[in-house]
């Protein structure tokens, strides 16, 4: 059995309204599919951990999607196990991003309470993969009007990749429900 593996941003869950409507859409129309969509570690090193060991474990082909910060994780995956991804309005630079939110956080989702610390960035910056060399094999959704992050450094670092860039919108994605079908197309799952 296929697999899609879907990554969740920061400070999120596998409830958000993208993982939920791409679970929905399997469901639907390709139940032959696994979704699997994992409550994501909330500081970076472990966050890795968990997801490089998760897919090392997985039965069968898989694709990834993450969105956001989970467009990053997918990169990553992307890069070192070989496989295909989808990456939707995803942070490039999350060590510099996330600077801003330094301190205590809480996830919404989740409630869990943590401290996000410049260790973290560091791990965050180690993680980056400056040079990827997987684009052929990775499609950026974006959208311009994305209010958390800069549209311009997504399409400089996958200026190689498949790009599907939009005016509007928001760091949600509007409309992602109009792209399920394309992203599992994409993934050849």
């Amino acid at each position: 059995m296929a697999n899609m593996l879907y990554l969740h941003g920061f400070n999120s869950s596998p409830n958000s309204v993208k993982a939920r409507l791409m679970q929905e859409h399997l469901q639907q129309h390709r139940p032959d599919i696994r979704f699997v969509c994992p409550q994501i570690a909330a500081t970076p090193a472990l966050a890795w951990s968990q997801i490089a060991t998760l897919c090392e474990e997985l039965e069968g082909p898989f694709g990834v999607a993450g969105s956001s910060l989970g467009g990053f994780w997918a990169t990553r995956v992307a890069e070192q196990f070989g496989v295909r991804a989808v990456v939707i309005n995803p942070a490039v630079n999350p060590h510099i991003l996330l600077r801003d939110y330094l301190g205590a956080q809480q996830n919404p989702y989740t409630d869990e309470r943590y401290q996000l610390s410049e260790a973290h960035m560091a791990e965050l910056e180690a993680l980056r993969v400056d040079k990827p060399s997987c684009l052929d094999r990775i499609w950026l959704l974006q959208q311009q009007e994305d209010e958390v992050l800069d549209y311009r450094e997504a399409l400089e670092y996958y200026r190689f990749a498949r790009v599907c860039i939009q005016k509007g919108g928001d760091h949600s994605f509007v409309g992602f429900e109009h792209y399920c079908a394309q992203v599992v197309r994409f993934l050849q799952l």
